[in-house]
């Protein structure tokens, strides 16, 4: 362990090792890349976390039940690789199960959400391992916001626009652990895309708890950000993450459609195809919405991918609401599913709501899910053959191969050529230059 002392605190010298660990959503890995170029731009050398470090960072998602179990397994993975490294864990299930983490052997600093913007100056200045201090915050008083983007990659980069949310769906705990909806202005944004294109990357993807409602701090739209960013020169394209349908407007859509950077690519949350659930989940739309949103974007762009986010097994869903659900789903034909079993967590409406459905229900549920996904999914390839695109081109190589992702998220390969990696290219699917791969893209 490479550090010095200076009084009462502990600074750690030039060539001491860190390594981040990040479980959860793209807005996770863009915070955890913000992260690590501060201690590298301090002399901080990164290693992988496989590797042995002298300080390792955790950051944490509690979506579900499980992602609260991967995030303790990954600490303790840790924890045993380098009993003596400190260990920090801040993230969503830091924010809200501070004491519980903190109680994890090994743990040293558990941060909130408000702290984790600083998490620099907690580490550079924390003592040897000891008692573990846990720094939660009150989340309703949080307003700050910590810019972030991912980089490291040559081709593709998250972008964090927004973070927060004020929607109080009966079964998220996200409201609880990141705060308000917030934001930094249209003119912060632009130039941090502005620096991601000056390190030559192609692609940004728009990240945020819920990108749609960006503007709420800054009396600005989610649409104007969309404009501005569309006059960035040298990105080739951006890709939106998950946007609620209810705010995604005709106009956005159209504008889209005609726009020369914008992908036609949605990811869409519906969460059930039977309105009396979406009523008891307290979304904010019904599944006619839904289908008009999905028709709009067919209706000027026929070959745009869709994904969408259904949970199963929602307190209360009898079998003729699923069964609502999947119809809804099979007759809508989206390019894939993300499926999630519903989970109980603490401190949320639908915890406490009659009608639980036993969890080998909802695993049931969540099968029949995934074969249609797997079946919509070879549909929507199949139907793309033979139509031209572009593809950004990466650097992996696999058995000779290439891989890279058209404007509508297929994913192809073509033989590896050095001199593609980082080009946007036109294509045609399924040609001799660019075949489909055989497993699925995840959205």
């Amino acid at each position: 362990m490479t550090e010095k002392n200076t009084g009462n605190s502990v600074l750690w010298g030039k060539g001491a090792s860190i390594a981040f660990y990040t479980l959860g959503c793209k807005l996770n890995f863009s915070e955890t890349s913000t992260l690590a170029r501060r201690f590298t731009e301090a002399g901080f050398e990164r290693v992988a976390p496989s590797q042995e470090a002298d300080i390792y960072v955790v950051n944490t998602c509690s979506v579900t039940e499980h992602a609260d179990k991967k995030c303790r397994q990954a600490i303790r993975k840790l924890t045993q690789r380098n009993p003596a490294a400190l260990m920090v864990v801040t993230g969503c299930y830091a924010q809200l199960k501070p004491e519980e983490v903190a109680a994890i052997d090994g743990v040293d600093l558990v941060l909130g959400a408000d702290q984790k913007g600083n998490l620099f100056e907690y580490v550079n200045n924390l003592r040897t391992k000891g008692k573990a201090q846990a720094l939660p915050c009150d989340v309703r008083a949080v307003d700050s916001f910590f810019p972030a983007f991912s980089s490291g990659d040559r081709t593709r980069s998250f972008l964090k626009v927004q973070d927060g949310c004020d929607y109080r769906c009966a079964y998220c705990t996200v409201p609880l652990a990141r705060g308000k909806s917030r934001n930094l202005p249209i003119a912060g944004i632009v130039k941090e895309a502005e620096t991601i294109a000056a390190s030559g990357v192609r692609e940004v993807v728009l990240t945020g708890v819920n990108i749609g409602d960006f503007g709420k701090t800054t009396g600005e739209t989610f649409f104007e950000l969309l404009q501005a960013l569309e006059k960035v020169n040298g990105i080739g394209r951006f890709r939106l993450s998950s946007i609620e349908p209810n705010l995604l407007t005709g106009d956005m859509i159209e504008w889209i459609a005609q726009s020369e950077k914008m992908t036609p690519h949605f990811h869409i949350p519906l969460q059930s195809g039977s309105n009396k659930v979406l009523q008891l989940m307290r979304r904010r739309y019904r599944r006619e919405v839904f289908a008009a949103r999905v028709q709009k974007i067919r209706s000027v762009m026929p070959h745009a991918f869709i994904g969408v986010d259904v949970i199963a097994g929602f307190p209360g869903e009898t079998a003729d609401d699923f069964h609502d659900t999947y119809s809804f789903l099979e007759q809508l034909q989206p390019a894939f599913l993300h499926i999630f079993p519903y989970s109980e967590r603490p401190g949320t409406p639908a915890a406490t709501m009659p009608g639980s459905v036993p969890k080998r229900e909802r695993a049931a549920r969540v099968k029949a899910l995934q074969t249609l996904s797997t079946k919509l999914h070879r549909a929507f390839y199949e139907k793309n053959i033979g139509t031209e695109t572009r593809v950004l081109w990466e650097s992996a190589c696999k058995g000779g191969m290439m891989q890279g992702f058209t404007d509508n998220y297929l994913k192809l390969e073509t033989p590896y050529r050095r001199e593609l990696i980082g080009r946007l290219l036109p294509v045609v699917v399924g040609s001799g230059q660019s075949q489909l791969c055989l497993l699925p893209a995840e959205n």
